[in-house]
């Protein structure tokens, strides 16, 4: 059965479950207690539409609850900028729980977890994240719980978060198949990469699932073009050699040749699209139209990519492990690269997982 036969064709059935949402007008999703707070202008007209205020160093729950389901649709929206210098999109981190773990199976960025890394808010268009005008984030993937779901958030900004809005959307149900897996997400970043050492996008899932995407950005600190690097899947034991591999950079995110096309003029130029697993939603160019900057351009620029593996997940039984090499090609050919480096894994699995690095310190994240 293809994606959307399967996502609509289930239209033409009834469901199970009970549908039930989550926003700060029914913070605990209860059945029929949606709406209840008064404004100034009435009983039930508005009265609680977004958390007004998250403090410096405070988290914030926006779910915790008992029971079965399966969250269908996040939408959240914030503030992307407090002042000129200040980037509140990563600095602001989201975190999920399932059935009381202890240690968040997401752990994200705000920003980067809705694919707008270097804390800047695009559109981007794919079936599983959609970010629209203006700072509406939305995440189509389906989260599973047993027991208890947790959902939170927490301003690593040293100033205060006004009006926080979302809503979580889910399924109350009375049981899970045996053979649920768990969503989870990581980020990671290296400012600066070593020559001659890929890039780690994950490097120590354990346990039985699927790989399902990808969100990159890349700050270029060096002339030419950057994007020869190949995506290595280290599955199942692999050690020195992947069992999959991409042919370079581009061709991973769905392009091809430098993502190059030509304006009226014949110039060059790096075109960003959007499609529903694939996308190159983000270039930090002023002139959409600017030469073949990506050949000569030595000023850091920034680029966001992401590629969904939704028709083709990285299956792995025992482990997996996802690198980036950092290679570029100019004038005498290839190169090892050095550039400004994050990414956001997403990926399917039976729990318990391993532990996450310690994210980055505040200072580390900020973008360039």
């Amino acid at each position: 059965m293809g994606i959307y036969e399967g996502i609509f064709g289930s239209l033409i059935k009834t469901q199970e479950g009970r549908s039930r949402a989550i926003n700060y007008e029914n913070k605990n999703g209860e059945k029929g207690r949606a709406c209840m707070v008064d404004s100034n202008l009435g009983h039930s007209r508005k009265g609680s539409p977004c958390i007004r205020t998250v403090e410096p160093g405070q988290t914030v729950s926006l779910m915790d609850i008992d029971g079965t389901g399966i969250i269908n649709h996040i939408w959240m929206t914030v503030i992307d900028r407090i002042d000129d210098e200040l980037f509140i999109l990563r600095n602001i981190i989201l975190r999920m729980y399932w059935d009381n773990e202890d240690r968040p199976s997401v752990e994200v960025p705000l920003g980067d977890f809705f694919c707008c890394g270097f804390g800047r808010a695009v559109q981007v268009n794919s079936l599983p994240i959609c970010v629209n005008p203006n700072r509406a984030m939305n995440c189509y993937f389906q989260m599973p719980f047993r027991t208890h779901a947790r959902i939170e958030i927490e301003n690593q900004n040293e100033v205060t978060v006004p009006a926080f809005f979302f809503q979580i959307n889910y399924r109350e149900l009375d049981s899970l198949p045996e053979d649920t897996a768990y969503f989870h997400a990581y980020w990671n970043r290296e400012p600066q990469t070593q020559l001659q050492k890929d890039y780690t996008v994950i490097h120590n899932i354990t346990g039985r699932g699927h790989y399902v995407g990808t969100y990159l950005a890349i700050a270029t600190l060096q002339r030419y073009w950057y994007g020869e690097g190949e995506f290595k899947f280290y599955i199942d034991g692999d050690k020195e050699y992947p069992t999959i591999c991409s042919t370079g950079t581009e061709d991973y995110f769905g392009g091809a040749w430098s993502f190059g096309a030509k304006d009226g003029n014949g110039s060059m130029y790096e075109k960003t699209f959007c499609t529903p697993f694939l996308g190159y939603p983000y270039i930090s160019r002023d002139d959409p139209y600017g030469g073949s900057d990506y050949w000569m351009n030595d000023k850091p620029m920034e680029r966001g990519f992401y590629r969904f593996h939704i028709a083709d997940p990285i299956i792995f039984e025992h482990d997996l492990r996802v690198e980036l090499q950092q290679i570029g090609t100019g004038p005498k050919g290839l190169y090892e690269r050095s550039d400004d480096v994050s990414s956001v894994a997403y990926w399917y699995q039976t729990e318990p997982h391993a532990a996450y690095p310690v994210m980055l310190p505040r200072e580390l994240r900020i973008p360039r």
